[in-house]
């Protein structure tokens, strides 16, 4: 595809949801269906690329641990420039745009550049991935509020306001905290009490979703490889296991959808 100079550049911020395409929303297959570019993200399910026009151009700016692309400001001036290339440059990124996807300092970007910008949200892994696990992060009776806490931060160390939820009774979602779970075991343990229920949900909405759900006191003692059956979240709280009727790897494998690359 050539460039336009004409055409009238615009940025779409797209909730891509937690991988399954299924949980993607109408609005932002919509916005999809009228891009001109796309850059997406790690997390991002490949196969929603397919609903874009033929011959839109599709650019990888993923991040992942030990793997990371291009710098985040390359990102904002890449957004940028593909806006001002081809039109409507739909950014894709997995889950919520705002939850801990950096979609605020795009949008602050493209403003500053007096694009204009439009956001689509997203189904938020934290949420969706313990209820398809069947964890409600509030249940009457058992937890009336919940944190979102990310375990990822510029000193390498636990996030403070994690010591002010694990003070708390409330549930506590922890994203990008797997390479760190016993040491999040050993602060909800210490302010909690071991025996606090705590799960590991990994590649949560996919069918090689995994889960290990015991107490804050096994993981604690426990080995765990960090790497196995991809990026996951962890949930602390007594909505462990407070309903866990049925959980998405036990659904017939006739209802997950087809598992693609990302």
């Amino acid at each position: 595809m050539g460039v336009f100079p004409t055409t009238i550049p615009r940025i779409t911020l797209v909730g891509a949801g937690p991988g399954d395409p299924d949980l993607m929303t109408l609005k932002g297959l919509k916005a999809i269906q009228s891009a001109d570019v796309i850059l997406y993200d790690a997390l991002v399910c490949e196969e929603l690329l397919a609903f874009a026009p033929e011959g839109v151009p599709t650019i990888y700016v993923g991040k992942r641990c030990g793997a990371h692309s291009m710098k985040q400001e390359e990102i904002n001036r890449l957004l940028v420039s593909s806006a001002r290339t081809y039109g409507h440059a739909v950014r894709l990124k997995g889950g919520d745009v705002f939850v801990f996807g950096r979609g605020g300092e795009e949008l602050l970007a493209a403003k500053a550049e007096r694009i204009p910008v439009a956001v689509v949200p997203g189904v938020s892994s934290a949420l969706a991935v313990p209820a398809l696990a069947g964890i409600p992060v509030t249940h009457r009776g058992v937890s009336r509020g919940f944190w979102v806490l990310t375990a990822t931060t510029s000193g390498h160390a636990l996030p403070e306001e994690m010591k002010q939820a694990a003070c708390t009774d409330a549930t506590v979602v922890i994203l990008m905290g797997t390479r760190k779970v016993r040491e999040i075991a050993a602060l909800f343990a210490r302010h909690r009490g071991a025996d606090v229920p705590m799960a590991i949900l990994r590649s949560g909405s996919l069918p090689g979703a995994c889960e290990e759900v015991a107490t804050a006191g096994c993981f604690l003692d426990a080995v765990h490889d960090p790497t196995a059956c991809g990026p996951g979240i962890i949930v602390v709280g007594d909505v462990v296991g407070a309903l866990r009727a049925t959980s998405w790897s036990e659904l017939p494998p006739a209802t997950r959808p087809a598992r693609v690359a990302s």
